[in-house]
């Protein structure tokens, strides 16, 4: 799907990508809607994983990394290899506009995305600190959309920030104005998000 786009995806040239005997794929996914569902699922799936690993990870304690670990994933999604399973993601979001099946699954893969990207940023707060609900749906959504927006560019070959740490440099500026924003803005004065400082730089 990255190289021909879901037009281009058959049971065929699964086949013949996967090595197996014709007719293997269409064995198991009888129809193209079948096939595409099932990309879905495996790509949500593998996309997931890397998630709550780094939700595993901020929980366990111990001194962050940097640059953040989800900094990391996100500039890892922009290059090959995961660089193609980001594309064939936004090609699936195209055809889920036209397959209420597919965008079910979706549905359900970005719901459980934004829970572990909102667990993830309360991770990544000053030990001690407390937000509004309302501030962290907020930080959440924003940060969110942001790195949504920054792997599209990607999938296009725009690499619009280039290393993890300017990645960091650009969410938490984007967090400091949230934060300063908000009846809880003496937070900015305490460092953001806790693995997110460093002042890199911000996009080009």
């Amino acid at each position: 799907m990255a190289d021909d786009g879901a037009k281009g995806l058959s049971h065929l040239k699964v086949d013949r990508k996967a090595g197996v005997p014709d007719g293997t794929t269409s064995f198991y996914f009888r129809t193209r809607s079948a096939l595409l569902r099932a990309v879905a699922e495996r790509s949500a799936e593998l996309d997931l994983a890397e998630l709550q690993a780094i939700a595993d990870s901020s929980d366990a304690g111990g001194e962050a990394p940097t640059p953040s670990r989800l900094s990391q994933v996100v500039i890892q999604a922009g290059s090959d290899p995961q660089l193609y399973r980001t594309r064939a993601r936004y090609e699936l979001t195209m055809q889920a506009t036209r397959d209420p099946a597919l965008a079910a699954i979706l549905q359900q893969a970005t719901d459980e995305f934004t829970k572990l990207h909102r667990e993830i940023l309360v991770q990544l707060m000053p030990h001690g600190a407390e937000l509004d609900p309302a501030v962290v749906e907020d930080l959440s959504n924003v940060t969110l959309t942001f790195i949504n927006g920054l792997l599209q560019r990607f999938a296009h070959g725009d690499r619009i920030v280039d290393s993890a740490e300017q990645l960091d440099g650009v969410l938490s500026a984007i967090a400091a104005g949230i934060l300063r924003s908000s009846d809880k803005g003496r937070l900015t004065q305490a460092g953001g998000l806790r693995v997110l400082r460093g002042g890199a730089p911000g996009p080009r």
